[in-house]
């Protein structure tokens, strides 16, 4: 086999295992839409998914420094206008401009 043959081989068989790959899930989700797990992850799943980031995030935060204070207070206006305004976009975008504001604004050590 020549050398152009082996590398057209290896593209389609490529693009073969991407597609299949990428309609691998769809097929799966098709038989679960009717049952009731689909529903339970709906509902369930977004706030787990924020849980473990923050979680992961904050996870090898120095807390007796005083760096560690920025994360922590975005954290917290993060929350706070959650539990304040019950908007997801508006917390995000508050703790994000608050993050942004102290890591540019609070000098470090």
């Amino acid at each position: 086999m020549s050398e152009t043959h082996s590398a057209i081989a290896a593209v389609l068989v490529a693009a073969a295992v991407t597609w299949g790959l990428r309609a691998l899930p769809f097929a799966a989700l098709a038989t679960m839409r009717t049952g009731d797990t689909v529903d339970y992850f709906s509902t369930r799943m977004p706030a787990g998914v924020m849980i473990i980031l923050a979680v992961y995030s904050l996870s090898d935060l120095p807390l007796p420094q005083p760096q560690s204070l920025v994360p922590l207070t975005a954290l917290a206006v993060t929350v706070g206008l959650h539990l304040w305004r019950g908007n997801a976009l508006l917390s995000i975008l508050g703790g994000t401009t608050v993050h942004v504001v102290l890591s540019s604004t609070v000098p470090t050590p």
